[in-house]
């Protein structure tokens, strides 16, 4: 009798290996030779999962997606309100080694996506949602009266968009001047800094 081949799993081993490449000799040195060789298959076995290396580069940047979610979705957040916005933001910076390797692999999808327009629209569709995860957390503190009084929503969003960009770029780029610790206190003292109540633990 044949083996039965997860096609979906299979795909999503020659991604995460796709990834491990990535991160390690970088966007422009991921060929399909490479990722092959990580993956343990063929590199005739890679058009049976993906026709193109731009069509893996795209699930890759999907599965990534998929990873931070479920990581969201599994949070307890039974916290207070200030605890649980903290725990939230923080899934998206640099903070362990699962979150440093997704951070890696995704400013190199961003950089190549500048020049490739196939992969634009997912990745806004992923900055994007970064921005909403913002938005969504200085709604729920201003909902619960924790926000200060002349606070402007869409100005803060804005920023603290950008503050999470920042310290997810410089928390991989320059590790040794901004460790985790680093990254935690600088996010907690700007949610401090815009809120009536000690953001710190």
């Amino acid at each position: 009798m044949p083996k039965i081949v997860d096609h979906h799993k299979q795909k999503q081993k020659v991604a995460q290996a796709a990834m491990r490449v990535i991160k390690q000799e970088g966007l422009e040195s991921a060929s399909v030779r490479k990722i092959a060789v990580e993956a343990g298959i063929s590199a005739g076995s890679m058009r049976h999962y993906f026709s193109t290396q731009q069509e893996l580069f795209l699930f890759s940047m999907n599965l990534i997606q998929e990873r931070v979610k479920e990581r969201i979705t599994g949070l307890p957040l039974k916290g207070s309100t200030e605890e649980n916005v903290i725990t939230l933001l923080e899934q998206v910076l640099p903070l362990d080694e699962e979150r440093k390797f997704e951070m890696e692999v995704w400013q190199a999808f961003t950089v190549k996506a500048l020049t490739e327009p196939d992969l634009q629209p997912l990745n806004a569709k992923m900055y994007d949602e970064l921005f909403q995860t913002a938005k969504f957390c200085l709604m729920k503190l201003k909902e619960d009266g924790l926000l200060l009084n002349h606070i402007d929503l869409l100005l803060e969003t804005e920023r603290l968009y950008a503050i999470i960009n920042g310290l997810a770029l410089n928390g991989i780029v320059q590790p040794d001047r901004l460790p985790p610790q680093h990254i935690r206190s600088v996010l907690q003292r700007h949610l401090q800094s815009i809120t009536k109540k000690d953001m710190s633990p």
